[in-house]
């Protein structure tokens, strides 16, 4: 059972651009997917409407512990099942999403709602708020929206296929990849420099990108075979902590990269779920969405 720290909890579902230690210090994305600017980035209006979040529940439920308990517990075991077609993960990503906001918006919620979820599923619902409140912990909130454009990402397949060629490649599992993939940009949703210069979907300093990395940064192929590649260097495989860490040096983002690489490992079908959820930045007015096509 995970050890959730009630006190923490204010932006669960915040993933956003981190301070990327030697690789990057950009895009980092969690489980509402809400993501963070990087430090000092530039900001202004967004280009494309954007959308302040509320979640929205069927009016035959009225908001509570009891609705979002229910709606976790559904959509935490419908999304393990080997028989769904890989659309019906566009639906179940966004009610996943959307539940995770509602206890973002109401974490004295939180204690009950861990309390009625089905047991099979309350840890995989206690890793998902951790690592969110280990990414919002470190990212904190945005004070105006970012200077990023969103962009459709590699259809999933794709993004699999780069993760498995890597994991061949350098031994690195897919599923640290892909938790990575997911925290820094979204899955490649997010483009936009970091204060420092990082780029790509992966996030990669110039300097770490021109000893680490092969082709075009801003490619996610290539991108992702340099970060098996540098994760590989720095203790990969065997010592996954010791890489993690060094691609990002905060125990905070460790943590997080484990907890989701985990829910992976335990079923490969869960990444269907990450991947859909959309982008979101947390700023002290709410959650807001940015939408393919919002340039900032």
């Amino acid at each position: 059972m995970i050890k959730l720290d009630l006190r923490l909890v204010a932006p669960l579902v915040a993933i956003g651009l981190a301070a990327c230690g030697t690789v990057g210090a950009g895009p980092v994305s969690s489980t509402a997917v809400a993501a963070r600017q990087p430090v000092g980035a530039a900001q202004r209006q967004p280009t494309v409407s954007v959308e302040s979040t509320e979640p929205r529940v069927p009016r035959a439920f009225a908001m509570s512990p009891a609705y979002v308990a229910s709606e976790l517990s559904t959509v935490e075991e419908t999304i393990r099942l080997p028989s769904l077609q890989q659309t019906d993960y566009v639906a179940l990503g966004a009610r996943q999403q959307t539940a995770y906001h509602m206890l973002e918006a109401r974490p004295e919620w939180i204690p009950n709602v861990l309390a009625a979820v089905t047991p099979s599923i309350r840890p995989a619902v206690e890793a998902n708020l951790t690592a969110a409140q280990q990414i919002g912990t470190l990212n904190g909130l945005s004070t105006a929206l970012p200077h990023w454009k969103i962009i459709a990402p590699p259809a999933p397949n794709v993004l699999l296929s780069y993760y498995q060629e890597t994991q061949q490649t350098y031994g690195v599992a897919w599923q640290y990849l892909a938790a990575i993939n997911l925290i820094e940009t979204n899955m490649g949703r997010i483009q936009g420099l970091s204060s420092a210069g990082a780029q790509g979907p992966m996030q990669f300093m110039p300097a770490t990108w021109a000893y680490y990395g092969r082709g075009d940064v801003n490619n996610p192929h290539d991108a992702i075979l340099a970060a098996g590649r540098y994760l590989h260097a720095h203790g990969g495989p065997q010592d996954m902590t010791r890489a993690i860490y060094a691609y990002n040096p905060s125990m905070l983002y460790v943590r997080a990269v484990q907890l989701y690489a985990q829910q992976m490992f335990d079923n490969a079908r869960t990444f269907l779920a990450y991947y859909n959820w959309q982008v979101y930045v947390p700023t002290p007015a709410g959650d807001t969405l940015l939408p393919v096509g919002f340039s900032g």
